[in-house]
């Protein structure tokens, strides 16, 4: 007589269970953040996606939200306001960006150096970092007054947030080249100002990014680069900046998220001003959807900003096409 005997099962039935009993402990564990990322980000995201198509007001009253297309959208590539301030956020995402990550990198490997008293000095550069935005914008603000402690170092009487004057425009008068567009001049004095504040308050962020790079990279890829004479400049930019790609593809794309969603230093210092050279995308969004100081357009500022979101979705794919590329 034959008898069946089976194996495994029992094992492969209580293993099953097993695994299933913790998955459903995983997610009781992160269900709060679940909770919270589907109503405050996925759920505001999607209210936000329906009535960039209405004609919704501030007083966020759907019922009374009449369904306009694409026509938000539409009026939104075509304000001059909107422009403007995409303009200003191009010139702020290219130089702050740039500014921000070279000045990072050269700070991390300053700092990544064997020398004594190396921990104060990180301590010290990260500093700035520590502070809210809010704190260090209303710093500043004292610090670009006629009587702050800028005027006073160079001996200048200068309004550094209320001069509308162009960077470049000097050098094109030099030139002798005239009716050369706003844009192409550069920033203005007073955007240049808040650029100088932005990149001195996250290059220490930055920092310790890649200063956590440098020191996971092996000692002994330096020590066999110097047996072929690639110390010191050649050593760094053959080894140290390709290893730190990653690290730059993430220092780039935060930068450049944070350059197109700039607020705070704008609301504090210039409120957009001085004739409009400061005013940012959402600076305007804010301001078109809640009605400060204009007529409110939910269903208006909404559509602004998701193109402002696709303009971003879109540069940050290219950047880690281009910088994570062979």
């Amino acid at each position: 007589m034959a008898i069946s005997v089976q194996t495994g099962a029992p094992g492969r039935s209580h293993h099953t269970t097993l695994a299933r009993r913790e998955a459903m402990l995983s997610y009781l564990f992160i269900s709060p953040y679940l909770i919270t990322a589907a109503v405050f980000t996925i759920g505001l995201l999607a209210y936000a996606f329906s009535i960039s198509f209405t004609d919704l007001s501030a007083s966020f009253a759907t019922t009374n939200a009449k369904f306009v297309g694409l026509d938000n959208y539409i009026r939104a590539l075509g304000d001059a306001e909107f422009r403007t301030s995409l303009g200003n956020a191009f010139w702020y995402f290219v130089l702050v960006t740039f500014f921000q990550t070279v000045g990072a990198i050269v700070l991390a490997a300053v700092l990544n150096a064997k020398l004594k008293g190396m921990r104060l000095f990180r301590t010290l550069l990260y500093s700035p970092s520590v502070a809210s935005s809010i704190v260090m914008s209303l710093i500043f603000l004292w610090l670009y007054l006629r009587t702050g402690f800028i005027n006073y170092i160079l001996g200048t009487n200068y309004a550094w947030l209320q001069t509308p004057n162009r960077l470049f425009a000097p050098l094109f008068n030099a030139l002798g080249l005239e009716n050369i567009p706003a844009f192409l001049q550069g920033p203005s004095i007073a955007w240049a100002a808040i650029m100088f504040l932005a990149i001195f308050t996250t290059i220490p962020t930055f920092m310790v990014m890649f200063l956590t790079a440098l020191q996971d990279i092996p000692s002994h890829l330096y020590e066999a680069a110097s047996i072929d004479g690639a110390t010191g400049i050649r050593a760094f930019w053959s080894i140290t900046l390709p290893l730190l790609r990653p690290v730059i593809a993430l220092v780039v794309i935060l930068g450049t998220i944070g350059t197109f969603q700039v607020f705070d230093q704008v609301a504090i210092l210039t409120k957009g001003g001085p004739l409009k050279t400061t005013l940012t995308p959402a600076f305007l969004i804010y301001q078109k959807t809640l009605g400060t100081g204009t007529q409110a357009e939910a269903g208006f500022g909404a559509a602004m900003a998701w193109i402002l979101a696709f303009i971003i979705i879109a540069i940050t794919l290219i950047q880690r096409r281009v910088i994570e590329q062979d």
